[in-house]
């Protein structure tokens, strides 16, 4: 099939061609949230509990894990939402995988990506290709105790407070630009375990809030400042 090529205006006609376009507003207006998880999924619950409430302004339409016995999927077949497994295993190398996670999060058509418990560092050709749209929480107040330990490491130092983070993924290790924070006093008798199920319940919370006020107003991203552009504040 041939098309054929415009005529151009004759004169005195109005000119229709395209007019350039301003460029585009980091702005990521959100309703299409996918999850990655690794576990239980106890952030995904939380997350799949809030969807159904339409004030909350977003839904999960997908789950994608690198674990075929991942608990979260079970939660999410339960839930009636789709799910993916890319497993590390079943590629020959990092880069491959890399690709896969990053094409099977694209499937969803994702408008923000939450890492609820995803025990992998994500690759470039995730991030690169949904740029300011993966979120994670961790249990610290970051830049504080960043890594795998961060509740262990805070109770080694003596902190009297930590708390939990939720922070849009760059490729550093927990170094992107903070989205929220909340504090969790360390009490004097609190070993790790105790003092970790006490952030998760913040944690819980916390994810839940700023996903849903992110699938409201979007997601800015200016350097290490975020905001929320319709809610008009930082």
């Amino acid at each position: 099939m041939t098309s054929t090529p415009p005529r151009p205006a004759g004169p005195g006609a109005p000119d229709r061609s395209p007019s350039p376009q301003p460029p585009a507003v980091p702005t990521r207006r959100t309703g299409r949230v996918v999850v990655l998880v690794s576990g239980a999924g106890t952030n995904l619950a939380a997350l799949l509990a809030a969807h159904d409430e339409p004030a909350w302004g977003g839904r999960v339409v997908g789950v994608v894990s690198d674990r075929p016995e991942a608990g979260g999927l079970g939660l999410a077949r339960a839930a009636g939402v789709a799910t993916a497994v890319v497993a590390p295993g079943d590629f020959a190398d990092r880069p491959a995988w890399d690709a896969a996670l990053a094409e099977a999060l694209a499937v969803f058509r994702p408008d923000v990506v939450v890492s609820a418990g995803f025990m992998r560092i994500l690759g470039q050709p995730v991030l690169g290709r949904f740029a300011d749209r993966v979120v994670n929480t961790h249990p610290a107040l970051l830049p504080a105790f960043p890594g795998a330990h961060g509740v262990r490491d805070a109770l080694a130092y003596g902190a009297r407070v930590t708390g939990c983070t939720v922070h849009v993924v760059d490729a550093g290790v927990d170094t992107g630009p903070i989205i929220a924070q909340a504090a969790v006093e360390v009490r004097p008798d609190d070993d790790e375990q105790s003092l970790h199920e006490r952030i998760k319940v913040v944690e819980r919370a916390l994810l839940v809030e700023w996903v849903g006020r992110i699938a409201r107003g979007g997601l800015r991203v200016e350097g290490r400042r975020v905001s929320i552009p319709a809610e008009g504040r930082a």
